[in-house]
């Protein structure tokens, strides 16, 4: 695709182009086996209770991305948790379903 680029000179190919090397770079959601699940919400549990921050992996829109941040909240019936991220301290809801990893720093 970089052999592509220099023809990028009007925006809209330059958009177009963005966007096939984008999907080109989408993975599929891995799969979690039960014990991963198990030690996501142990990680959880024990990261809310002591207030330690985590790396959390999640899958959004074809991506797997990695933040630091405190768990605020989490709610296993309802399916979602809260965290508060490192860098801009925002509050970010989210499914427990597109969590992938959290670990401890």
């Amino acid at each position: 695709m970089k052999k592509w680029r220099p023809f990028a000179t009007m925006p809209e190919q330059y958009i177009e182009l963005k966007e096939v090397i984008n999907k080109q770079l989408e993975v599929d959601q891995p799969v979690l086996t039960e014990e991963q699940m198990e030690q996501i919400n142990f990680t959880l549990i024990e990261a809310f209770h002591t207030n330690k921050q985590v790396y959390l992996t999640y899958y959004k829109k074809g991506q797997c991305i990695t933040e630091k941040g405190f768990i605020q909240f989490v709610d296993f019936l309802g399916n979602l948790f809260v965290f508060i991220d490192e860098v801009f301290e925002l509050k970010n809801k989210m499914k427990l379903s597109e969590l992938i990893d959290a670990r401890f720093m």
